[in-house]
């Protein structure tokens, strides 16, 4: 009488590798010919890793492995940071070069950037030395470390807060204008109308993006307001570079945002704004309870 043959395996304990012992098992054979496990050996390969994929009679000494995993991310490096330089140049070659530029922020950069391997997170990282190479200490180290642990689903998510937000004149305050009220008097504390909100979500910036915004160190969590507005102050924003100016209709008229942190503003250079029309228009909407509006000069 034939008995089942099974599959076991043995781990030596003086070295990391495990012996398979010569028994036959379909069920392994067929696993490992499955295009689940080919692909997930090809992301291996890549990583130098794909050690434990293989016959144990098919793998290199431990030492020997661990080289060449080092050489491959050496390589991998070489190649993102070269790859990125070439995109830079894309962005440069028809601008003049201020200065001569700081070497150690070049080779922080390097190190920082070395590591992205993603095509448009190499587009932006070029456009980052672009900029820092037209205007130096346009970017800070600090905002390059933040900008270096961003995820692409981040960067979406900054485009996205930037294409809902304004500026002042000098560009270096950016705010995501959020609703307006009247403090509370005599005459309208029971007015309902007091408070006005722009319904940021409507526009694909939820409460949770803005979450995820302040976890990165790029907006403000906390909602701030503007000091009370006499009646005809003015306020004057750009939205895409259109003027926006607010005069207020009353007194002690506030103004809500979520304004972007300095790293934040420093990072908002790199997304080439999508004006959002739609938003613009109900932004005006709202705010036309509490102020005169002129988008024009």
């Amino acid at each position: 009488m034939k008995t089942k043959k099974t599959t076991t395996i043995v781990i030596d304990q003086t070295n990391d590798n495990a012996r398979d012992l010569p028994i036959a098992n379909e069920e392994q054979d067929k696993k490992s010919e499955s295009p689940t496990h080919k692909q997930f050996f090809k992301i291996s390969q890549l990583l130098g890793v794909e050690a434990p994929l293989l016959p144990i009679e098919k793998r290199m000494p431990l030492e020997d492995r661990s080289n060449k995993r080092k050489r491959l991310t050496k390589l991998r490096k070489q190649e993102n940071i070269e790859a990125i330089m070439d995109k830079t140049f894309s962005f440069f070659e028809h601008k003049d070069i201020d200065k001569r530029p700081d070497i150690d922020w070049l080779n922080r950069y390097i190190v920082l950037a070395e590591n992205v391997s993603n095509k448009t997170m190499q587009d932006l990282w070029a456009k980052i030395l672009a900029g820092e190479l037209s205007r130096p200490g346009l970017y800070s180290l600090k905002a390059l470390k933040v900008f270096r642990d961003m995820s692409i689903t981040d960067a979406k998510l900054l485009a996205k807060a930037c294409s809902l937000a304004v500026k002042d004149h000098s560009k270096k305050n950016i705010r995501i204008i959020s609703g307006s009220y009247q403090q509370p008097g005599l005459f309208n504390f029971l007015n309902k109308d007091r408070q006005q909100y722009v319904n940021l979500s409507h526009f694909g910036l939820n409460y949770a993006d803005i979450l995820a915004l302040a976890d990165n160190n790029l907006i403000f969590q906390q909602e701030s307001e503007s000091s009370a507005m006499t009646k005809g102050e003015t306020l004057t924003f750009y939205y895409n570079n259109v003027p926006l100016k607010l005069s207020s209709k009353n007194n002690n008229i506030a103004l809500q945002f979520y304004k972007f942190t300095p790293i934040g503003t420093e990072l908002a250079n790199l997304i080439t704004e999508k004006p959002n029309d739609e938003f613009f228009a109900t932004l005006k909407q709202q705010l036309t309870h509490h102020f005169d509006l002129k988008d024009s000069e």
